[in-house]
């Protein structure tokens, strides 16, 4: 669970709705996944072939480097939201938006996880959608 929850459970932030498919990797968010489930979305174990999000938990700069093998899994009109820890040099929300653009992904909005996690939403640009 979050250090200090905010007013809003970080699934609905997320935007995680009954009927769509997550897949959760990286770092303890074993309580992310259940907030997810309460929401009515599934979140499945193994990447998905297709999935409408994907939460990835990044802890060093080369974590970003599988977004190469994230991109492709998520649905066109689908997210990757890339949490890290705040306050870290070594990895910053630029570090991930670089990284996103690197493979044709935008950000699209930033949020508090919270005290310590921030996270960014990834998608492919609408004129890139198949």
């Amino acid at each position: 669970m979050p250090d200090t929850p905010s007013l809003k459970p970080v699934a609905e932030k997320l935007g995680a709705r009954p009927g769509q498919r997550w897949h959760v990797k990286g770092g303890d968010l074993g309580w992310l996944r259940t907030e997810i489930e309460g929401r009515g979305a599934t979140v499945v174990a193994r990447l998905p072939a297709s999935a409408h999000c994907l939460v990835y938990r990044v802890a060093v700069l080369a974590d970003l480097d599988a977004l190469t093998k994230l991109r492709p899994v998520i649905a066109p009109a689908g997210a990757i939201w890339v949490i890290w820890e705040k306050g870290r040099p070594a990895l910053k929300e630029d570090h991930v938006r670089a990284a996103a653009l690197g493979q044709g992904l935008v950000d699209v909005k930033v949020i508090r996880v919270s005290d310590t996690l921030s996270g960014l939403k990834l998608v492919i640009p609408v004129a890139l959608r198949s």
